[in-house]
């Protein structure tokens, strides 16, 4: 990989998934195979790699398990194969995260590239007006913060290569899809044009929104520090990432938030 992500975990190709150090946990991966993100895409009878990505929730130093679950906290890591889905980029489902029993909230998600790059899309609502509309690209290091109630989707920006990343999610995660559904995906669809570049496609089952396309912000307010793993600064303050599991202990950063 091109960036340490601050703990012993290494990506494969063949089987797709992980492999986790001695002093590491981590679960079998779970394979997301191209029927059963169909519907999101924008053309549901693409050909594409399958399994699409590969999923391990609930990873991280075998020494920090218990107070992982004492915060609440859940690290994810997941590696996405090369290659396109019809004309689109391999991607995830759209989804908006479920509301937390532990906080009331929907939670929010900080994202770090550890290799290939990545096109974090977020939108504010699944509704048919979607709100502000964002693709914020990162590249190996860099840290996209999603916040609560955005519906949003992980896109590989260079289908030549892998993408893999972690995630640091709440402990009782769950998806919701149906609005991203009933619309027929998110409001903007990555399309390959024929120069290898990703142009951007509204989908007609939404009202009139903007795409504005950019670089991750650096998230000072959250206390985010750059050049270091969200891992490696969860190890050093433990407390730092309480905001996802409870977020509503920042709420007022999330008022207007530019991701």
């Amino acid at each position: 990989m091109k960036f340490n992500p601050g703990f012993d975990i290494k990506p494969t190709t063949q089987p797709m998934g992980f492999e986790y150090g001695p002093e590491v946990f981590g679960p079998e991966v779970e394979n997301r195979l191209l029927d059963s993100i169909r519907k999101s895409l924008r053309d549901p009878l693409c050909e594409g790699p399958d399994p699409v990505y590969s999923i391990a929730m609930d990873v991280g130093k075998s020494e920090h398990l218990h107070q992982l679950k004492q915060l609440h906290l859940l690290y994810g890591a997941v590696t996405y194969a090369a290659g396109w889905l019809g004309d689109e980029p391999v991607r995830s489902q759209g989804h908006i995260h479920k509301v937390s029993p532990l906080s009331g909230w929907s939670t929010p998600e900080v994202y770090e590239i550890w290799s290939g790059k990545a096109i974090i899309y977020m939108q504010e609502t699944a509704e048919d007006q979607p709100g502000r509309c964002f693709a914020v690209v990162a590249i190996p290091g860099e840290v996209v913060i999603v916040p609560p109630y955005w519906a949003h989707a992980t896109i590989s920006a260079d289908p030549k290569q892998p993408l893999t990343f972690g995630a640091w999610c709440d402990r009782e995660y769950g998806f919701e899809y149906d609005g991203v559904r009933a619309h027929k995906g998110l409001a903007w669809f990555p399309v390959i044009s024929p120069s290898g570049e990703i142009v951007w496609q509204k989908n007609p089952n939404y009202q009139d929104c903007e795409l504005i396309i950019k670089s991750p912000e650096r998230y000072t307010q959250l206390g985010i520090e750059e050049g270091k793993s969200i891992y490696q600064q969860f190890e050093e303050n433990p407390k730092k990432f309480l905001f996802v599991p409870q977020p509503h202990l920042v709420g007022e950063i999330w008022l207007n938030f530019v991701p």
